[in-house]
């Protein structure tokens, strides 16, 4: 360690932070699924994007799976907040499965807008990343209509039926800059480009970014606590670079946090992504003190209180006992 007091070390911790809405009725919805119809429950691919949290309901009694076909006929499954396509739901009907659907509300709306313009037979540029769990349950609703732009570099190679009936739609994790800034390039190819009725990028992604902004240029370095795979907290490392910290790194929790990223720095800014349980932030917080970043400042930049309702099958049978 070196010798700055700890007064001079300080930690600013961004709010908000952590679980969104969408998020933590996934995890619940699982949570309760167990309580009420006993492990084993399963879940086709990770519940929401979280090492530790997968772990943790794994040791409840949650099976998490690939595919439906891996879950025996009959049994409970639960789809991810990140959505499904129709043909996984008709897979399951097929199998006999009692399907719970853990969709993030914001997912389904963009489901909702992708069909409501197929219909209406526009082509729909979706913006996201390939292979995204979200992209596909989106790309899912119509196939025939939608084609993926995978950021900046992906807008040269769209092409669209009629330049007067096109409109983009988005993943509802991304960078709002960014997004912002592939909207643009798609609009000087399409100037009739439509935007989607409402805003694609999820009140919570908006809001963390906000958040980690306020922080950043204050921040010799920030520390984003959040799985490899999600993508709302990659987006808040380059977000943090992009906007003054001198340095950003993705942890899963505070073991991951090297000793030497610390040497040298006076300010720590602390965020966690969408999917992410408030113990782990505790966690590298009580790493940071140990470091002698004793000096903790909340920042809040935008207050949140959006709370969804549980997936209608559980409040049926909840309502049944």
């Amino acid at each position: 360690m070196d010798v700055q007091t700890s007064a001079t070390r300080r930690v600013l911790v961004a709010k908000p932070r952590g679980y969104c809405a969408g998020v933590d009725r996934a995890v619940q919805a699982v949570e309760r699924a167990l309580e009420q119809y006993g492990a084993p429950v399963y879940v086709r691919k990770q519940i929401v994007h979280n090492t530790h949290v997968v772990k943790t309901l794994e040791e409840r009694g949650a099976v998490f799976v690939e595919e439906t076909e891996e879950v025996p006929e009959g049994a409970i499954v639960v789809f991810s907040a990140h959505g499904v396509a129709p043909a996984v739901h008709e897979e399951a009907a097929s199998r006999r499965l009692r399907t719970i659907d853990a969709t993030c509300p914001l997912v389904t709306k963009v489901h909702n807008e992708a069909k409501r313009f197929a219909a209406k037979d526009y082509d729909i540029l979706l913006i996201g990343h390939e292979g995204h769990e979200e992209v596909e349950g989106t790309a899912g609703e119509a196939p025939e209509h939608i084609q993926l732009v995978d950021g900046l570099d992906g807008v040269d190679g769209v092409s669209v039926r009629d330049p007067e009936k096109v409109v983009w739609l988005s993943q509802t994790t991304l960078s709002v800059d960014e997004t912002t800034e592939t909207v643009a390039r798609l609009r000087t190819r399409f100037p009739n480009l439509i935007d989607p009725p409402s805003d694609d990028i999820c009140y919570a992604t908006s809001n963390r970014q906000t958040a980690v902004k306020r922080i950043a240029a204050d921040s010799d370095l920030v520390i984003v606590v959040g799985s490899a795979n999600s993508s709302n907290s990659k987006r808040l490392v380059e977000v943090a670079k992009d906007y003054g910290a001198a340095a950003a790194h993705l942890v899963d929790d505070a073991s991951f946090v090297r000793d030497e990223w610390l040497e040298g720095v006076r300010t720590v800014g602390l965020t966690s992504g969408a999917s992410v349980p408030e113990e782990l932030v505790q966690g590298v917080l009580a790493k940071l003190a140990g470091h002698g970043f004793t000096d903790v400042e909340e920042v809040e930049s935008v207050h949140e209180s959006m709370r969804f309702a549980l997936p209608h099958e559980l409040r049926k049978d909840l309502r049944a006992i």
